[in-house]
Protein backbone atom coordinates (compact mmCIF):
# COMPACT_ATOMS: atom_id res chain seq x y z
CA UNK A 1 0.00 0.00 0.00
CA UNK A 2 1.40 3.75 -0.92
CA UNK A 3 1.81 5.70 2.20
CA UNK A 4 -0.62 8.47 2.63
CA UNK A 5 2.66 10.91 3.89
CA UNK A 6 4.87 12.56 1.38
CA UNK A 7 8.27 11.70 2.57
CA UNK A 8 10.20 13.91 0.25
CA UNK A 9 8.29 16.83 1.84
CA UNK A 10 9.03 15.16 4.96
CA UNK A 11 12.81 15.55 4.42
CA UNK A 12 13.30 18.42 2.74
CA UNK A 13 11.55 20.03 5.74
CA UNK A 14 14.24 18.38 7.88
CA UNK A 15 17.27 19.14 5.66
CA UNK A 16 16.48 22.86 5.95
CA UNK A 17 16.22 22.74 10.09
CA UNK A 18 19.23 23.03 12.49
CA UNK A 19 17.60 23.53 15.84
CA UNK A 20 15.15 20.87 16.85
CA UNK A 21 12.65 20.73 19.34
CA UNK A 22 10.47 17.39 19.98
CA UNK A 23 7.43 16.56 22.11
CA UNK A 24 4.65 14.51 22.77
CA UNK A 25 1.56 14.02 24.54
CA UNK A 26 0.77 14.40 28.32
CA UNK A 27 1.07 11.28 30.23
CA UNK A 28 3.46 9.38 27.56
CA UNK A 29 3.59 5.84 26.51
CA UNK A 30 5.95 3.24 25.25
CA UNK A 31 5.18 4.56 22.20
CA UNK A 32 5.25 8.55 22.41
CA UNK A 33 8.83 8.16 24.13
CA UNK A 34 10.48 5.31 22.25
CA UNK A 35 9.44 7.20 19.10
CA UNK A 36 11.31 10.95 20.05
CA UNK A 37 13.95 8.69 21.70
CA UNK A 38 14.75 7.53 17.96
CA UNK A 39 13.60 10.46 16.29
CA UNK A 40 16.22 12.41 18.11
CA UNK A 41 19.38 10.02 17.20
CA UNK A 42 18.29 10.16 13.92
CA UNK A 43 18.18 13.95 13.54
CA UNK A 44 21.51 13.95 15.93
CA UNK A 45 22.77 11.30 13.32
CA UNK A 46 22.08 14.37 10.58
CA UNK A 47 24.50 16.87 12.27
CA UNK A 48 20.99 18.78 13.71
CA UNK A 49 20.50 19.95 17.45
CA UNK A 50 17.81 18.50 19.45
CA UNK A 51 16.06 18.37 22.22
CA UNK A 52 13.10 16.77 23.70
CA UNK A 53 10.67 18.41 26.02
CA UNK A 54 7.17 17.08 27.55
CA UNK A 55 4.45 18.34 29.17
CA UNK A 56 4.49 15.41 31.93
CA UNK A 57 7.49 13.68 33.28
CA UNK A 58 8.49 10.18 31.87
CA UNK A 59 6.58 7.41 34.45
CA UNK A 60 9.08 5.57 36.53
CA UNK A 61 8.31 2.46 34.87
CA UNK A 62 9.36 3.69 31.84
CA UNK A 63 12.76 5.71 32.59
CA UNK A 64 14.84 2.88 31.74
CA UNK A 65 14.21 3.78 27.88
CA UNK A 66 16.33 7.25 28.54
CA UNK A 67 19.11 6.00 30.15
CA UNK A 68 20.89 9.08 28.95
CA UNK A 69 18.23 11.76 30.47
CA UNK A 70 17.52 13.59 27.04
CA UNK A 71 13.81 13.65 28.26
CA UNK A 72 13.02 16.85 30.21
CA UNK A 73 10.10 17.71 31.23
CA UNK A 74 8.37 21.25 30.76
CA UNK A 75 8.46 22.28 34.13
CA UNK A 76 11.91 21.33 34.84
CA UNK A 77 13.45 23.71 32.28
CA UNK A 78 16.00 26.40 33.12
CA UNK A 79 16.21 29.58 31.52
CA UNK A 80 18.82 28.67 29.37
CA UNK A 81 16.57 25.91 27.64
CA UNK A 82 14.23 28.20 27.43
CA UNK A 83 16.38 30.00 25.35
CA UNK A 84 17.37 27.73 23.01
CA UNK A 85 13.94 26.50 22.46
CA UNK A 86 12.99 30.00 21.56
CA UNK A 87 15.63 30.08 18.99
CA UNK A 88 14.99 26.25 17.30
CA UNK A 89 13.67 26.77 13.59
CA UNK A 90 11.91 23.50 13.59
CA UNK A 91 8.62 22.22 15.98
CA UNK A 92 8.45 17.95 15.69
CA UNK A 93 5.12 16.62 17.83
CA UNK A 94 5.16 13.01 18.03
CA UNK A 95 1.77 10.78 18.39
CA UNK A 96 -0.31 13.36 18.69
CA UNK A 97 -1.76 16.24 16.95
CA UNK A 98 -4.29 17.54 19.52
CA UNK A 99 -4.66 20.36 21.74
CA UNK A 100 -5.73 18.62 24.85
CA UNK A 101 -2.88 16.07 24.53
CA UNK A 102 -0.44 18.47 24.14
CA UNK A 103 -1.29 19.78 27.65
CA UNK A 104 0.91 22.76 29.16
CA UNK A 105 3.51 22.27 26.03
CA UNK A 106 0.28 23.83 24.03
CA UNK A 107 1.60 27.30 24.90
CA UNK A 108 4.56 27.03 23.81
CA UNK A 109 4.02 25.39 20.56
CA UNK A 110 1.49 28.54 20.27
CA UNK A 111 4.19 30.99 20.87
CA UNK A 112 6.60 29.15 18.90
CA UNK A 113 8.06 31.08 15.59
CA UNK A 114 9.33 27.87 14.34
CA UNK A 115 8.04 25.84 11.72
CA UNK A 116 6.04 22.92 13.14
CA UNK A 117 4.98 19.72 12.02
CA UNK A 118 2.96 16.44 13.00
CA UNK A 119 4.39 12.63 13.02
CA UNK A 120 1.50 10.65 13.64
CA UNK A 121 -0.92 7.79 13.30
CA UNK A 122 -4.35 9.01 14.87
CA UNK A 123 -6.67 9.80 12.26
CA UNK A 124 -8.39 12.56 14.50
CA UNK A 125 -6.56 15.46 15.54
CA UNK A 126 -6.54 19.50 15.47
CA UNK A 127 -5.57 21.77 13.33
CA UNK A 128 -2.53 22.86 15.84
CA UNK A 129 -1.24 24.81 12.77
CA UNK A 130 1.15 22.00 11.90
CA UNK A 131 2.34 20.29 8.45
CA UNK A 132 0.61 16.74 9.19
CA UNK A 133 2.29 13.47 8.27
CA UNK A 134 -0.11 11.16 9.43
CA UNK A 135 -0.88 7.75 8.53
CA UNK A 136 -3.48 6.42 10.15
CA UNK A 137 -2.69 2.57 9.06
CA UNK A 138 0.15 2.57 10.99
CA UNK A 139 0.64 0.47 13.65
CA UNK A 140 2.43 2.87 15.49
CA UNK A 141 4.51 6.24 15.78
CA UNK A 142 7.63 4.45 15.71
CA UNK A 143 7.08 2.15 12.60
CA UNK A 144 6.73 6.07 10.93
CA UNK A 145 10.06 7.41 12.74
CA UNK A 146 11.70 4.00 11.32
CA UNK A 147 10.28 4.83 7.67
CA UNK A 148 11.32 8.71 8.16
CA UNK A 149 14.92 6.85 9.05
CA UNK A 150 14.69 5.12 5.83
CA UNK A 151 14.00 8.38 3.91
CA UNK A 152 16.52 10.56 5.41
CA UNK A 153 19.00 7.45 4.41
CA UNK A 154 19.93 7.36 8.33
CA UNK A 155 21.34 3.77 9.32
CA UNK A 156 19.39 1.89 11.72
CA UNK A 157 21.89 1.55 14.70
CA UNK A 158 21.20 -0.72 17.43
CA UNK A 159 20.10 2.29 19.79
CA UNK A 160 17.94 3.93 17.03
CA UNK A 161 16.55 0.75 17.04
CA UNK A 162 15.87 -0.05 20.71
CA UNK A 163 14.04 3.08 20.87
CA UNK A 164 11.41 2.21 18.14
CA UNK A 165 11.51 -1.18 18.92
CA UNK A 166 10.22 -0.09 22.31
CA UNK A 167 7.57 2.29 20.77
CA UNK A 168 6.48 -0.22 17.48
CA UNK A 169 5.92 -3.69 20.73
CA UNK A 170 4.63 -1.52 23.37
CA UNK A 171 1.88 0.21 20.54
CA UNK A 172 0.54 -3.19 19.45
CA UNK A 173 0.78 -4.89 22.77
CA UNK A 174 3.60 -6.50 22.12
CA UNK A 175 2.72 -7.58 18.83
CA UNK A 176 -0.95 -9.21 19.55
CA UNK A 177 -3.35 -6.25 18.13
CA UNK A 178 -5.41 -6.87 15.08
CA UNK A 179 -3.07 -3.73 12.97
CA UNK A 180 -0.16 -6.16 13.29
CA UNK A 181 0.69 -7.34 9.94
CA UNK A 182 3.37 -9.39 8.15
CA UNK A 183 5.16 -5.73 7.69
CA UNK A 184 5.25 -5.44 10.73
CA UNK A 185 7.10 -8.55 11.79
CA UNK A 186 9.34 -7.80 8.99
CA UNK A 187 9.92 -4.35 10.57
CA UNK A 188 10.49 -5.76 14.10
CA UNK A 189 13.35 -8.40 12.42
CA UNK A 190 15.27 -5.64 10.94
CA UNK A 191 15.33 -4.21 14.44
CA UNK A 192 16.30 -7.06 16.03
CA UNK A 193 19.04 -7.43 13.10
CA UNK A 194 19.97 -3.83 14.43
CA UNK A 195 20.77 -5.12 18.01
CA UNK A 196 17.31 -5.62 19.75
CA UNK A 197 17.45 -7.80 22.22
CA UNK A 198 13.40 -8.92 22.55
CA UNK A 199 13.47 -11.16 25.59
CA UNK A 200 15.02 -8.00 27.75
CA UNK A 201 12.89 -5.72 26.80
CA UNK A 202 10.04 -7.90 27.57
CA UNK A 203 11.05 -8.20 30.90
CA UNK A 204 11.92 -4.10 31.27
CA UNK A 205 8.23 -3.72 30.17
CA UNK A 206 6.11 -6.51 31.56
CA UNK A 207 8.44 -8.25 34.80
CA UNK A 208 9.19 -4.80 36.76
CA UNK A 209 5.63 -4.05 38.35
CA UNK A 210 5.59 -2.57 41.42
CA UNK A 211 3.31 -4.22 44.27
CA UNK A 212 1.61 -1.34 44.85
CA UNK A 213 1.07 -1.86 40.65
CA UNK A 214 -0.25 -5.61 41.39
CA UNK A 215 -2.36 -4.60 44.02
CA UNK A 216 -4.32 -1.90 41.84
CA UNK A 217 -4.83 -5.02 39.04
CA UNK A 218 -6.37 -6.79 41.42
CA UNK A 219 -8.68 -4.02 42.52
CA UNK A 220 -9.47 -2.90 39.38
CA UNK A 221 -10.36 -6.30 37.75
CA UNK A 222 -12.67 -6.94 41.48
CA UNK A 223 -14.25 -3.89 40.65
CA UNK A 224 -15.38 -5.24 36.75
CA UNK A 225 -19.59 -4.89 36.15
CA UNK A 226 -20.18 -6.74 32.89
CA UNK A 227 -23.10 -5.24 30.78
CA UNK A 228 -25.43 -5.74 27.80
CA UNK A 229 -25.49 -9.91 28.04
CA UNK A 230 -21.62 -9.71 29.16
CA UNK A 231 -20.24 -7.94 25.53
CA UNK A 232 -19.08 -5.31 27.63
CA UNK A 233 -16.49 -5.03 30.84
CA UNK A 234 -16.56 -1.70 32.79
CA UNK A 235 -14.70 -1.28 35.58
CA UNK A 236 -12.99 1.50 37.71
CA UNK A 237 -9.86 3.77 39.53
CA UNK A 238 -11.04 6.07 41.97
CA UNK A 239 -8.45 7.62 43.97
CA UNK A 240 -8.50 5.96 46.68
CA UNK A 241 -7.92 3.03 45.00
CA UNK A 242 -4.12 3.93 44.28
CA UNK A 243 -3.49 4.95 48.05
CA UNK A 244 -5.09 1.95 49.42
CA UNK A 245 -2.85 -0.31 46.37
CA UNK A 246 0.06 2.31 47.00
CA UNK A 247 0.02 2.86 43.47
CA UNK A 248 1.39 5.41 41.17
CA UNK A 249 -0.95 7.04 38.90
CA UNK A 250 1.18 5.63 35.52
CA UNK A 251 0.46 2.17 37.64
CA UNK A 252 -2.86 2.29 35.83
CA UNK A 253 -1.27 1.95 32.41
CA UNK A 254 -3.15 -1.28 30.16
CA UNK A 255 -5.05 -2.66 33.21
CA UNK A 256 -8.07 -2.06 30.61
CA UNK A 257 -6.74 -4.53 28.50
CA UNK A 258 -6.90 -7.33 30.58
CA UNK A 259 -10.11 -6.76 30.83
CA UNK A 260 -10.65 -8.12 27.19
CA UNK A 261 -9.37 -11.53 28.54
CA UNK A 262 -13.32 -11.90 29.37
CA UNK A 263 -14.44 -14.83 27.59
CA UNK A 264 -16.76 -13.64 24.99
CA UNK A 265 -16.32 -9.68 26.02
CA UNK A 266 -16.56 -7.15 22.85
CA UNK A 267 -15.79 -4.31 24.95
CA UNK A 268 -14.04 -2.96 27.77
CA UNK A 269 -14.13 0.79 29.79
CA UNK A 270 -12.31 1.60 32.59
CA UNK A 271 -13.36 5.26 34.28
CA UNK A 272 -10.38 6.57 36.33
CA UNK A 273 -10.60 9.25 38.78
CA UNK A 274 -8.21 12.49 38.11
CA UNK A 275 -6.72 14.80 41.38
CA UNK A 276 -8.50 17.31 40.45
CA UNK A 277 -11.83 15.29 40.55
CA UNK A 278 -12.60 14.79 36.55
CA UNK A 279 -12.39 11.44 34.97
CA UNK A 280 -10.35 9.99 32.37
CA UNK A 281 -12.55 7.33 30.06
CA UNK A 282 -10.40 4.60 28.20
CA UNK A 283 -12.10 2.31 25.57
CA UNK A 284 -10.91 -0.93 23.94
CA UNK A 285 -12.36 -2.88 21.12
CA UNK A 286 -12.64 -6.06 19.81
CA UNK A 287 -15.48 -6.07 17.63
CA UNK A 288 -16.58 -3.86 14.89
CA UNK A 289 -17.22 -0.88 17.67
CA UNK A 290 -15.06 1.92 16.92
CA UNK A 291 -13.84 3.33 19.93
CA UNK A 292 -12.65 6.94 18.36
CA UNK A 293 -16.35 7.33 17.35
CA UNK A 294 -17.31 6.92 21.26
CA UNK A 295 -14.66 8.72 22.77
CA UNK A 296 -15.48 11.78 19.99
CA UNK A 297 -18.69 11.55 21.31
CA UNK A 298 -16.96 12.79 24.71
CA UNK A 299 -14.54 15.38 23.04
CA UNK A 300 -11.64 12.75 22.92
CA UNK A 301 -10.49 10.30 20.39
CA UNK A 302 -8.01 7.78 19.19
CA UNK A 303 -7.86 4.24 17.21
CA UNK A 304 -10.66 1.94 16.46
CA UNK A 305 -9.73 -0.76 18.74
CA UNK A 306 -8.43 1.98 21.56
CA UNK A 307 -9.64 5.52 22.16
CA UNK A 308 -9.63 7.93 24.98
CA UNK A 309 -11.28 10.82 26.49
CA UNK A 310 -12.05 13.15 29.27
CA UNK A 311 -15.44 13.75 31.71
CA UNK A 312 -16.28 16.91 34.07
CA UNK A 313 -19.23 15.01 35.46
CA UNK A 314 -19.86 12.64 38.32
CA UNK A 315 -18.71 9.19 38.22
CA UNK A 316 -22.19 8.03 38.02
CA UNK A 317 -22.94 10.39 35.34
CA UNK A 318 -19.92 9.26 33.45
CA UNK A 319 -20.54 5.75 33.66
CA UNK A 320 -24.64 6.33 32.57
CA UNK A 321 -23.46 8.22 29.70
CA UNK A 322 -21.01 5.56 28.94
CA UNK A 323 -23.31 2.90 29.11
CA UNK A 324 -25.65 4.90 27.18
CA UNK A 325 -23.43 5.65 23.83
CA UNK A 326 -21.82 2.10 23.76
CA UNK A 327 -25.37 0.48 24.11
CA UNK A 328 -26.35 2.58 21.16
CA UNK A 329 -23.14 1.69 19.60
CA UNK A 330 -24.00 -2.45 19.87
CA UNK A 331 -27.69 -1.57 18.84
CA UNK A 332 -26.13 0.25 15.61
CA UNK A 333 -23.95 -2.59 15.08
CA UNK A 334 -26.96 -4.98 15.12
CA UNK A 335 -28.59 -3.52 12.87
CA UNK A 336 -25.93 -2.27 10.01
CA UNK A 337 -23.24 -5.12 10.92
CA UNK A 338 -21.07 -3.03 8.37
CA UNK A 339 -20.88 0.18 10.27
Amino acid sequence: MESPINWSKFTAIIHSSSRVLLTAHQRPDGDCLGSELAMRLILLALGKEVRIVNPHPTPPGLDFLDKAGSIKPLEQLTDEDKIWISHADLLIVLDTSSWAQLGAMAPVFKASQARKLVLDHHAKGDDIGAERFIDPEAEATGILVIRAADALNVPLNREIAEAAFAAVSTDTGWFRFSSVNAETYRTAARLIDAGVVPATFYQKFYEQASLGRIRLIGRTLAQIEPYFDGKLMLTRIMLNDFEIAGALSSDSEDIINMALQVKDSQMAVLISELKDGSFKISFRSRSMIDCSRLAAQFGGGGHKQAAGAASDLTYEQTKQAVLQAVEEAFNLQTTNPKQ
